[in-house]
């Protein structure tokens, strides 16, 4: 069991939150891509208003501490704690709804190499209590533009979290896969469920591209961001995603552990 004190300082030793890698010149940078509908900021949401530059300092401000004064422009970013524990609350919250239930849930991460232990535990816990862990589209191939030029991929799942890996790199049901902020591959997931005739999932855990495609197309869907990503905070703020988790997604493995043991003992699931 992970206390909330024992969590905090966590977060802050591992700089999951505190002051973070990712600099406020990348996420201002964001900012002002997403304000400009830039696809690549976009990752799969589409805005119900427009967005200003400083629109989106602002939310971010409210929604992960990092500076609202449009003036700060350098130095490292920084997220409120505080606001990633109470993330992490709702998240549990809503594990706990669709494990009550016994729902199907469908996993994917753009962040394989980081983020796919944390995944799996949660998935091995709901699998554990009943729920189907979807696995639709596996094999199946997604085109994704590049800074590179179109890139081919396919649909895989490691442990019951989907990923892509580049075509022919590595052997199916395998880590790692590629990284990525695309939508596609959850509309790939989705569109094969749909096809097979369900069932489709009652949640969606994940981060970038599957967290904003899911919500989008007005599935439930939760996950984890980094203050570079502010397409899911608008998706919240706008009611297409139901919680986002701020926190730094490029740290070691390792310190997502903590996090998925706090998350399954507040949703009780703990094994």
């Amino acid at each position: 069991m992970v206390s909330v004190g024992a969590l905090r300082a966590h977060l802050l030793d591992s700089r999951l939150a505190g002051t973070v890698a990712t600099s406020r010149e990348v996420s201002l940078r964001s900012y002002r891509l997403f304000a400009a509908r830039d696809p690549r900021m976009l990752i799969g949401i589409d805005p119900q208003r427009p967005w200003a530059s400083r629109d989106v300092i602002e939310l971010m401000s409210e929604r992960c501490g990092v500076s609202a004064d449009p003036h700060h422009t350098s130095g490292q970013d920084v997220i409120d704690p505080e606001r990633t524990l109470a993330a992490l609350d709702a998240f549990a919250e809503r594990l706990a709804a669709v494990a009550g239930r016994r729902g199907s849930v469908l996993f994917g991460t753009g962040h394989p190499h980081r983020l796919l232990g944390f995944y799996a535990a949660l998935a091995d816990a709901l699998s554990a209590v009943g729920c189907a862990v979807l696995t639709p589209a596996q094999g199946r191939r997604v085109d994704i533009l590049t800074q590179f030029g179109l890139r081919t991929h396919n649909l895989d799942y490691v442990r019951g979290v989907a990923l892509i890996r580049e075509g022919g790199a590595g052997r199916p049901g395998r880590a790692p896969g590629a990284h990525t902020h695309s939508p596609l591959p959850v509309r790939t997931a989705l569109a094969a469920a749909a096809e097979a005739g369900g069932p489709l999932p009652d949640l969606v855990i994940g981060d970038h591209g599957w967290v904003c495609g899911a919500g989008q197309l007005g599935f439930q869907a939760i996950g984890l961001a980094d203050t570079d990503d502010p397409a899911l905070f608008v998706g919240q703020a706008e009611g297409s995603v139901a919680v986002v988790v701020p926190l730094d997604d490029g740290v070691r493995a390792a310190c997502y552990r903590p996090l998925a043991r706090y998350v399954l003992n507040r949703a009780c699931l703990s094994q």
